[in-house]
């Protein structure tokens, strides 16, 4: 796994939700409690947490912000972080994987 495996699935992603208004984030995700808003926020909450254990930082909440039409751009930055901070490949393994969790719910 590379980071490029990481990129392309984030970017798969966010070109499927990166179109939606309000209701499709608010519409409940395929599996989980929740809404497909919350899936996309939980994702990007995970990669940042990743990150922040790569880096030997302190974990931080991300914040939630008001339009769910901002996730895509929350992810693309998080993964970007993520690869930044150089992870094992390992990591990045288990960042695609939930990526990839996350599309197959929504």
């Amino acid at each position: 796994m590379t980071d490029q495996d990481l990129g392309r699935i984030v970017d798969l992603l966010t070109r499927q939700v990166s179109h939606w208004q309000g209701p499709r984030w608010a519409a409940p995700a395929a599996t989980g409690d929740g809404t497909r808003g919350d899936a996309v926020y939980h994702l990007v909450q995970r990669l940042a947490d990743l990150a922040a254990d790569v880096e030997g930082r302190v974990r931080q909440e991300v914040p939630r912000l008001d339009n769910d039409a901002s996730l895509p751009d929350q992810l693309r930055v998080v993964a970007a972080d993520l690869v930044a901070a150089d992870p094992a490949p390992e990591i990045l393994v288990v960042a695609a994987t939930d990526v990839a969790a996350v599309r197959a719910v929504l």
